[in-house]
């Protein structure tokens, strides 16, 4: 006997991996994870949002291995509010939730009844909650879309900082998570050289226990979509 296919992401699975999984059963939700590609201040990396939710969306599906996949979803997102900082990536937001709704239905049409779209960016936040009873008409699945960081408590989280923004933009929360978890996108040398020093307050010991909060908050979200305790209400059709 084949032993078990435990791979986590779906790129990494070719066809047939894919319908043996899903056609035993085995599969029963996937993590779609969306964010951007936007400023950081001076001292960190632009990818930080996307790099940031993949981690805690990989940790969640190796945690509930093997009936969660994840299937990297979108990098680029709306931040029109940072292009004046060249090298930021934006979509419009018709463009991000026309993709957004894309990908949901692909996964749908591939036989998820339970998909989470992992957020990882403020600014999709808006956009997505706007239009979400409609992808959740048109799909009649079990479809929910969360930030990362709104699935703790954040009162629990400022017990291992110094400075009070969850998340906060570039501050101390997104830089503990990356000097623990990508340190080589953090560049400490740059702290000197900006206005805002609360980013130099961080530590990796703060980030792996914010980081540890969130891989809990997240994997007791879909544990709850998983054994049923957390459905999306679809919003009635009208008459």
């Amino acid at each position: 006997m084949p032993a078990q296919n435990t791979e986590i992401l779906l790129g990494k699975l070719t066809r047939r991996e894919f319908r043996e999984r899903m056609n035993s059963g085995e599969l029963q939700a996937a993590i779609l994870p969306v964010a951007a590609i936007e400023q950081h201040l001076e001292h960190m990396a632009m990818e930080h949002d996307w790099r940031s939710v993949n981690v805690v969306a990989a940790e969640v599906a190796r945690r509930l291995a093997p009936r969660v996949l994840v299937a990297q979803g979108l990098m680029a997102g709306i931040s029109e509010h940072h292009m004046r900082h060249p090298g930021t990536l934006s979509l419009r937001p018709g463009s991000f939730l026309a993709v957004v709704s894309d990908l949901i239905e692909s996964l749908a049409r591939a036989g998820f009844k339970n998909i989470l779209v992992l957020n990882g960016h403020g600014g999709n936040v808006a956009p997505c909650e706007g239009t979400w009873g409609q992808f959740q008409q048109y799909n009649e699945i079990n479809l929910h879309f969360v930030s990362y960081w709104d699935t703790i408590d954040h009162n629990e989280a400022r017990k291992a900082m110094r400075t009070p923004d969850v998340p906060g933009h570039a501050q101390e929360f997104e830089t503990a998570i990356a000097l623990a978890a990508f340190p080589e996108n953090v560049r400490t040398a740059m702290w000197a050289d900006q206005p805002d020093q609360a980013p130099s307050l961080s530590t990796a010991a703060t980030g792996e226990r914010l980081l540890e909060l969130c891989f809990a908050g997240v994997e007791r979200y879909v544990r709850g979509m998983l054994d049923g305790t957390r459905v999306a209400e679809i919003p009635p059709f009208m008459p």
